[in-house]
């Protein structure tokens, strides 16, 4: 029952914390001793809500659609597509633009808890479809 209830953690993180903002909710589901190990991110659990409050401000309609998920053991698989128009500072002033990137994430659990996270999201396809990236002479975005 351990991988279900699993499982069932990493979608509330992803409901509540990133779908609806609700920050407060992820204190019930890390461990007090979490790590961080995506490049970029804060260590800790209070910066990870610093991170994704960051995320959501550029990203004011952000949504992550969960795609596939495999729990196994003591850790959790999972592939979403994230959505969201940058409407606040992301890399520089707001572009208005929108993107939809695919976001791989690992999660392993202690006690039915969160202790360590690894994440892949596709940042090269935001700063693409942002216009953040050079563009070659005579190109525009």
């Amino acid at each position: 029952m351990a991988v279900e209830e699993n499982a069932e953690v990493l979608r509330r993180v992803i409901e509540e914390g990133f779908n609806k903002g609700n920050y407060d909710a992820l204190d019930a589901l890390f461990d007090p001793n979490y790590q961080e190990h995506q490049f970029g991110l804060k260590p800790t659990l209070p910066g990870l809500k610093g991170d994704i409050q960051l995320l959501r401000t550029a990203f004011p309609d952000l949504h992550l659609a969960i795609e596939d998920m495999v729990a196994e053991g003591d850790k959790v698989w999972i592939r979403m597509t994230a959505r969201g128009t940058n409407h606040g500072p992301f890399m520089g002033q707001p572009t208005h633009k929108p993107m939809t990137i695919t976001v791989f994430d690992i999660c392993r659990f202690e006690n039915g808890k969160i202790v360590e996270h690894w994440g892949v999201p596709d940042r090269f396809a935001v700063m693409a479809q942002l216009g953040l990236l050079p563009q070659p002479s005579g190109q525009t975005t």
